[in-house]
């Protein structure tokens, strides 16, 4: 493998020293891309635009074409892991993904196993094996999975949910079942992401995208515990360098402290925190990540400009700052915007370190 020309985003992981925040965005490869859509076109559907290692690293490059980003994240979907476990995803014409056999019976949760990465996920691995060979060393590969909660919340659900009715009933009426789903599916998390790094990414992130539908208890239960054991259980160095890892619960700020201590490099921020006050909690103890409302790329230029300058200064001229949105990027963002976004991080981070 080609030696890093940009390891920009590495270091601040790491919370070394570097010339500016390096930046690269949620979703990055998605439909405010034209050249995505017609891409994902091509493919005739969002899973064989998933299941095509050319197809994903035509996508997740798309991107890096386009913008100076510092890093590149795998094209899947955070539900292939269930898919995997034989609950049949598929995606419904405006309804979002859905499972064909959610859990509903004890039986389905006794039986529930954890899928080989090497078998049942070969596609996703040979998707980062193809990308990291196409991006020749230039910036850093990013791996990814659903925590054990948010993925728990789809196979219970059946699909996305508004009040996530199914599985807090079995969390609050058989919390033993609800808690043999979870550890299935944190062993299945680590032996996809360890898969995932030793097919070539350099850094790993979970999402925990509705863990903040949970109350404080219930977090400390059944979501924070199997973050940690995720975390624990992953390859920490691959091919003499370190790997880092990314944890983000959506809605997390009430727990920021707690998930700053789990073993993870970096905490990921959604937009409802400032920044600043988050580095004040955590201190030197993790990097951040974050933490731009996505839906200021819908403002003018100089709107954007002021705002991701706000991020910035919030968090000051130190080590350990990865700019993210505080989610994916809209469907409906201009392209340009971004281009304002990442011109105005990349200068301002230097002018904060004291560069030109």
């Amino acid at each position: 493998m080609s030696r890093l020309q940009n390891d920009t985003f590495l270091r601040a992981l790491l919370r070394q020293p570097t010339d500016y925040t390096p930046l690269w965005m949620m979703r990055q490869a998605g439909r405010y891309l034209p050249e995505y859509c017609e891409t994902r076109r091509r493919a005739g559907s969002f899973l064989n635009l998933c299941k095509s290692p050319a197809l994903a690293c035509e996508v997740t490059l798309q991107p890096l074409a386009r913008y100076d980003l510092d890093a590149a994240i795998l094209f899947s979907d955070i539900l292939t892991v269930p898919d995997a476990m034989g609950l049949g995803l598929y995606f419904a014409e405006g309804e979002g993904p859905r499972f064909e056999r959610p859990l509903r019976d004890e039986w389905e949760i006794r039986n529930l196993v954890a899928p080989d990465p090497h078998a049942e996920l070969q596609y996703v691995m040979d998707a980062v094996a193809e990308i990291r060979r196409a991006l020749g060393g230039s910036v850093p590969l990013i791996g990814f999975s659903g925590s054990p909660w948010t993925l728990a919340c789809y196979m219970v659900e059946g699909g996305s949910s508004d009040d996530y009715r199914r599985i807090k009933t079995m969390a609050y009426t058989r919390p033993d079942l609800l808690h043999h789903v979870l550890r299935v599916t944190a062993d299945s998390v680590v032996a996809y992401l360890n898969a995932q790094i030793e097919s070539g990414a350099q850094a790993v992130m979970v999402f925990d995208s509705w863990g903040g539908v949970l109350s404080e208890a219930a977090y400390r239960e059944f979501s924070l515990p199997y973050l940690e054991r995720v975390v624990a259980g992953l390859i920490r160095e691959r091919d003499g360098e370190r790997v880092p890892s990314i944890v983000f619960t959506k809605g997390g700020g009430l727990w920021l402290e707690s998930i700053a201590a789990i073993g993870c490099d970096a905490v990921g921020l959604d937009w409802t925190m400032d920044i600043g006050r988050a580095r004040a909690l955590v201190g030197d103890k993790v990097a951040l990540q974050g933490n731009l409302d996505p839906a200021i790329l819908f403002a003018p230029p100089e709107v954007i400009a002021t705002e991701a300058k706000r991020v910035l200064d919030a968090f000051g001229p130190h080590p350990g700052h990865v700019f993210n949105l505080g989610h994916g990027i809209s469907q409906f963002t201009p392209p340009e915007a971004v281009s304002v976004l990442v011109d105005t991080v990349h200068q301002h981070s230097r002018k904060l370190r004291g560069g030109r």
